[in-house]
């Protein structure tokens, strides 16, 4: 019965989220989630409104894969599955064992889960899962930040530590293709999707739900091996080999498909570079093109209407201490209480012009002139909300953050900051 449940759960929620999409993966296409397309999505929209009362659109899209319209699927597959063992068992209630089914069944789960250990890992291996700290990050006050960029924050600055953990969730994968080597890769995989839970978890990120399933689906492959592992670390006694029949009844056979897996495998991992060097190269990756005045630059001196006041006397719009150029198509204003306003900006180095706007409305834009004098000054001439402003502004050396600073010593000092 544990099995009959295992086989229908598992393989709805391959079908429902990102997991079968992973396995087949083709250069201009990809299965999509069977989730978020009709009609489960339909369903659990549905139910949503009718049967929990929830009122008002539910957003569905994005990077958290824990909205309500997620946690409202994994219900009804849970209440699937239940029924539908309920039902196999009763129709079938006199075979103990599906040994042919569970051997196919677990090569799926051993594949599928390394696909998604090649996904995660390659996205840290090339860090572009979590970027280098923006330069709006660098200026931020840290009691600002959410647990969720307070985490994103200290992995992106950490390139050592990401690309460690990639690696760790790489080898997973390598592991699983082998199925010689299936307990030892889903012993590292469960090690490292343990720890993805619990940062998801208590840094509130909104990947708890399939970091949980992949230890579920680390579990499935682990369990028939129970005993001999608790043979070699907890009883002391020897462990008998492997009792797991192979896929096919030759060793010819056995061969060509441990090759076809590791062709499989190794195409996977170049299509996931591939999609992460891409990530690589464009926002917000480390080596995406950067603003033509790139920097974090201090306010000296703001005009509005010909009137030099401090920045703390005027409106609230305009209280500005820094202006933030980082990728060519934002501009941040900090304020004086720290606080920061986006825009949407264009630079014309020819015409040296600065273009603002906001993408949620089609009429509202400023333009301003600007003028460089010197490689550390910037100013700034235009027309913002009905008002004329000139900004000058002083370029602030990134070297004077600690976070950019901080690097691996072997011999560390005391610092001066402790107590």
């Amino acid at each position: 019965m544990a099995f009959r449940f295992c086989f229908v759960y598992f393989g709805l929620y391959s079908l429902v989220t990102q997991i079968v999409g992973g396995l087949f993966l083709l250069p201009t296409f990809q299965l999509p989630a069977l989730g978020m397309v009709w009609p489960m999505r339909d369903l659990a929209l549905w139910s949503a409104e009718h049967l929990f009362g929830v009122t008002g659109p539910i957003v569905y899209v994005g990077n958290s894969g824990d909205t309500a319209l997620h946690w409202i699927q994994t219900l009804w597959m849970l209440i699937v599955a239940l029924a539908a063992t309920a039902v196999w068992s009763m129709w079938d209630d006199r075979r103990l064992h599906y040994v042919t089914l569970h051997k196919w069944f677990r090569a799926f789960v051993r594949l599928a889960l390394a696909a998604q250990m090649f996904y995660y890992g390659m996205a840290k291996v090339i860090p572009t899962q979590f970027p280098r700290p923006s330069l709006v990050t660098l200026v931020e006050p840290v009691g600002n930040l959410s647990l969720t960029d307070l985490l994103w924050t200290s992995i992106g600055a950490s390139v050592g530590y990401q690309m460690f953990t990639g690696w760790a969730e790489m080898l997973a994968g390598f592991l699983l293709l082998v199925p010689r080597t299936t307990t030892l890769g889903a012993l590292v995989c469960l090690a490292d999707m343990v720890m993805v839970f619990m940062l998801n978890m208590t840094y509130d990120f909104g990947l708890k739900q399939i970091s949980f399933h992949l230890i579920l689906l680390s579990l499935f492959l682990l369990a028939p091996d129970v005993g001999r592992l608790a043979d070699m670390f907890v009883l002391n006694r020897p462990a008998g080999p492997s009792t797991q029949p192979p896929l096919f009844r030759t060793a010819r056979a056995n061969r060509v498909a441990l090759a076809v897996q590791i062709v499989w495998g190794l195409y996977l991992v170049g299509m996931f570079a591939n999609l992460n060097l891409g990530y690589w190269y464009t926002e917000p990756g480390n080596r995406a093109p950067r603003s033509p005045l790139y920097g974090i630059w201090d306010v000296k001196e703001l005009e509005i209407d010909g009137e030099v006041r401090l920045p703390a006397l005027n409106d609230y719009d305009r209280r500005w201490r820094r202006v933030i150029f980082d990728v060519p198509s934002v501009v941040a204003f900090q304020r004086t209480d720290d606080s920061i306003a986006h825009y949407g900006v264009s630079v014309d180095v020819g015409r040296r012009t600065v273009a603002l706007n906001k993408g949620r409305s089609k009429n509202w834009q400023a333009s301003f002139t600007y003028d460089r004098p010197a490689r550390d000054r910037l100013i700034l001439d235009g027309e913002m909300d009905g008002y004329t402003i000139r900004m000058q502004l002083t370029l602030v050396e990134l070297d004077t953050f600690r976070l950019l600073n901080s690097r691996f010593r072997w011999i560390r000092p005391p610092s001066p900051y402790a107590g």
